[in-house]
Parts: C-alpha cells; structure tokens; sequence
C-alpha cells in the first residue's frame, strides 16, 4: 500500500531535520484514545522570495452583476487604474506572544488558549472557537490512522493558534486583490500542510489528468484560463492544489480565486487565506445582509473587477470562480449534495473579461467533490464564526473540455436566452463529472466510475 509524506517545510522542529509523515489506512474514531503528549518547541523558518503560489478558508462567491461589468469595461478601456494592484502583504511581523510555538504538550497548547484570554489578547468568542478547532481537526487526523497523528494535529495547531493570535493582535488588511504571502512566513505551505493530513489519497481521484496538462500549456503559452466550478467547502482551494501538486505545480501554485467577504472578515479563516492569490468581492448570498451596505459593497465588486481585468491583461493567469454564489448545500428532503446552480450574469462576466483581455482565453468547467472533509452549515448564516465540523475523506476533482461560447451564440451576439444556455453547458458537463466522482468515492466503485468522457486516475500513486 503506498504512503503519501507530509512536508512541514514552513517550520523545523528544534534538534531534528524535517521528516516525512505517512498516512495509512483509515482508523475508526471510537478506537483511538487521546493521550497527552509532549511537544517539542518549534522554530519558524522564513521562506525565500521569488516564490509563485496558489484559501485557504471560506470561500464563498460572487454574481458580478452585469452592471458592474459593464462600468468595468468601459474604466478599463478609458485608462481609468485601479486601487491596490500590488496586493498587499506583510514586509515584517509585529512582535507578539509566543504561547503556541512554546507549547510542549496538548494540555500546554490549550492552557495557552485560557492564558492569552486571561490576558485580554484573545476575545472569548475566538477564544471558544480555537478550543473548538482544535477537538474538530484531531478528531479528523486521528481518524486516518496514521501513527504520527498526534504530532501532526500538535505540530499544525500549534502554528494555526499563533497565526490566529497574530491577527488578533496586528489585524491583516486584505486588498481587493491578494498575492498569496509567502515570506517571512510561508502561508501558503503552512494550509498544505494543515488540510494535507484530512485527504484519503488512496480514496481520492482526479478526472481527466489530461485536460490539466492541456490548461498548463495554455497558461506557458501566454493564455488566459477561467475554471467554472462549484463549491463545497472552505478548504476547496487547499484540496485542488494537493490534488494537483504532483502533476501540475503550475496550477496549484497559481491559481487566482475569487473569494467572497467572509474570507477576510472571519479571524479563524484569515490565516487559511493569506496564503492564497485571491479577488476579495461580496458575496451575493450576503450582498443584503446589512441594507445600508449594498452600495458600498457594490463598489467594492467593481473595484476588484478591475483588478481582474488588469490582471487578464498580462496573460497566462488562471481564476477559479463558482457562480453559483456560495457553496453547495444538501437537498432538504432527501439530503443528496449536489452542485447548486450557476448564475447566468456571473458565468457571462467572466465570459466578457477574458475576451476582452486582449490575450487568447479558455473556459473550461471543473467539478470538485470533497463537502466530508468540512462540510458548511445546513443553511446560510448572517453571523461570522461558523461550526467547523471535519473528517479524514476521499476528494475528487475533474476538468472537461473547454465549452467556447461561440458554439453558443447567434450570429456572434450573445441573447440572454444564449447567456442561459452557455451557462446550463456548463452546469452540466459539471454535473455529470461530480456524479463520476460521487460514484467512485461515495459508491465506492472506484476507477469502475470512470466513463467514456471522464478518465480517472490516481497521479500521486
């Protein structure tokens, strides 16, 4: 049976090299015992530069209104720039207290939760919902068996609690586009790293292996490449870029994700999403949610509408959008998840900025399975801090062909009944590549799932 390793680059433990930490079989949860155990301290090493990337957390997304496209175009064509184009990001951390890293043992790591609330760095909500992390992401680790969970589960808390800290106390501003940070703390490999240990590979398949080759030579060839998929989780960003590291860094590592508001708002997903190239919009399941701020938030959708066209621009970039505006949610009656529909306006948005780039775009529809590993709440909540349930699961990830719209439109003209039709192509071809997958995970048919128009397969193996 083959293993895959766990890379900690982004930290060394004091006195030993940085090992590689399998992942066998799974194990049930009622059959492991949680002993304390000691922690050896850890010591940050800062990345180097000239490093390209790729949530993490809560990803939730955006219908770009047509209006808003519109104003976009017309700004971009007239020269007009737009704010924040460098992306932001942190040049120096602000000194700040060491609890986490210091931390020897579980009961050391959660006494310093009460010790830094005790000393008023840590409000109690955030406090209650670190403990909360905590308990969810150890069960999940400890359920796939391997003999090293417990370092594992200590070893990546330990640094979630001290980046969470980190905010607390020097708050990160997100700009309408974010370059994923990677120096002096990489977080990017940091979220790798932590979701790394919640994958089933050996239940894991990719659809399709060679339609990624196809997008990565599109992408080296100066081309723009637009993902339309759907939505499962806040980990869906970390989950494709493991499924993809071995055989298509390029895409991994540089992918462009448009995020929703809560990505940047919510102090338990803002580390997970410092380490990710993202366009920061307003979601529009929560464009409403305060009446006296539709406006300001339409602005800032426009905004970062024009980051992306800038970034279009230059060619060679791949966006990872889900138009059905949030993520998947099971059907209420008969609790099956399926991917919940794509907004029209949203799909032709994106469709009218690729083509107005100025350098060869491809749309092609992508389906992505993976709602165990940490599924949403049952509905859509209004408040900040979520209930983060996680398990040890299978994932599944698919691409097709590219759909072009100009199989779709009349006369060269895109009528709205043509935007429907582009957008239920799409929506389609998504769906008949999540059932594959549903079947090969869930059905456990495994490479039996595979079809005519969907390959899959198991690269990291």
């Amino acid at each position: 049976m083959s293993t895959l390793p766990l890379p900690l680059s982004f930290f060394r433990l004091s006195g030993t090299s940085t090992r590689d930490l399998p992942f066998p079989s799974s194990l049930k949860r009622s059959s492991v015992s949680f002993p304390l155990i000691p922690f050896r301290r850890l010591e940050l090493i800062r990345s180097t530069s000239g490093m390209t990337i790729s949530r993490s957390f809560s990803f939730v997304f955006c219908s770009l209104k047509a209006k808003a496209a519109a104003e976009l175009i017309q700004d971009t064509e007239s020269g007009i720039p737009a704010v924040g184009r460098s992306g932001g990001g942190r040049a120096t951390e602000v000194e700040h207290s060491r609890t986490f890293l210091e931390a020897r043992s579980e009961q050391e790591l959660l006494y310093g939760i009460r010790k830094e609330l005790e000393a008023k760095r840590l409000p109690a909500n955030i406090a209650a919902g670190m403990k909360e992390l905590y308990q969810n992401y150890r069960n999940a680790v400890f359920q796939s068996g391997v003999p090293s969970a417990a370092e594992t589960v200590m070893s990546n808390m330990a640094v979630a609690f001290d980046r969470i800290l980190l905010d607390v106390e020097d708050p990160f501003v997100f700009e309408p586009y974010h370059k994923a940070l990677r120096e002096p703390f990489d977080y990017h490999m940091f979220v790798q790293n932590y979701i790394r240990p919640l994958i089933d590979f050996r239940n894991s398949y990719i659809g399709n292996l060679s339609f990624f080759y196809e997008i990565e030579e599109k992408l080296k060839q100066g081309h723009n490449v637009v993902l339309i998929s759907n939505h499962q989780t806040e980990a869906d960003p970390a989950i494709i870029a493991l499924l993809l590291e071995k055989t298509n860094p390029r895409i991994s590592e540089n992918m462009i994700y448009v995020a929703g508001d809560r990505v940047i708002t919510d102090p338990l997903c803002k580390p997970f999403s410092m380490g990710r190239n993202l366009i920061c919009v307003y979601s529009k399941r929560h464009m409403y949610d305060v009446p006296e701020h539709v406006e300001m938030k339409r602005r800032a959708n426009t905004r970062s509408l024009k980051e992306m066209a800038l970034l279009l621009r230059d060619g060679s970039k791949i966006v990872w959008i889900a138009p059905s505006g949030g993520r998947d949610r099971p059907d209420p009656l008969s609790e099956e998840w399926y991917p919940d529909s794509f907004d029209s306006s949203s799909v032709d948005n994106m469709r009218r900025l690729i083509g107005r780039s100025g350098a060869a775009g491809h749309i092609y529809p992508l389906a992505l399975l993976c709602y165990d590993i940490m599924p949403p709440p049952p509905k859509v909540e209004k408040e900040i801090g979520e209930k983060r349930i996680m398990s040890f699961h299978g994932a599944g990830l698919s691409v097709a062909p590219k759909i072009c719209p100009s199989e779709i439109a009349v006369a060269g003209k895109m009528s709205e009944e043509a935007k429907d039709t582009y957008a239920q192509a799409l929506y389609k071809s998504v769906t008949e590549q999540y059932n594959v997958l549903k079947c090969a995970i869930h059905g456990k048919q495994g490479f039996a799932a595979s079809s005519v128009g969907i390959s899959l397969s198991q690269p990291w193996n």
